[in-house]
């Protein structure tokens, strides 16, 4: 199913897509690195605290909304004619990525959640290894939707 009043808009549809993306990225990368900043400091110091106001205002002001967004205008390219071909395994390789992206995304969230009552359960080296997932993710969007593969 496509919207063919949606094909004038496509460049426009798909620089706000852009544009969340990169700003959802951002966020999937920094959160993760203040977990690791957080798992330095003792539960209840200042630091701590600092990193909980931190965290919760990165998630809730910028990734939540960019998440949002680039789903929405993610989904506004879908049903632009002539922009998905489900035959193409390109496309799926990207729906990988992006599930991955956002299952990160609500880990990180349940994460903040155990930071907010002193309760982590990840350490440091934990958290650096995560750091890493985004990536990946990143990576596989990139070459799936470029490249495209397959």
């Amino acid at each position: 199913m496509t919207i063919d009043a949606l094909a004038p808009f496509y460049p426009w549809v798909k620089a706000m897509h852009l544009l969340g993306a990169f700003a959802w990225m951002a966020g999937l990368f920094y959160l993760p690195r203040l977990y690791v900043y957080h798992c330095q400091v003792a539960a209840g110091s200042a630091q701590s605290e600092l990193f909980k106001v931190m965290e919760r205002r990165l998630l809730r002001a910028i990734m939540n909304p960019a998440m949002i967004w680039t789903w929405g205008f993610g989904l506004l390219l879908v049903l632009t004619p002539g922009v998905a071909d489900w035959t193409a395994g390109w496309w799926w390789g990207k729906v990988v990525g992006l599930l991955t992206m956002t299952w990160f995304h609500m880990d990180l969230a349940a994460a903040r959640k155990r930071f907010e009552r002193d309760a982590n359960t990840r350490s440091e080296r934990g958290w650096r290894i995560m750091n890493e997932v985004p990536t990946l993710a990143l990576i596989l969007i990139v070459v799936m939707v470029i490249a495209k593969p397959f």
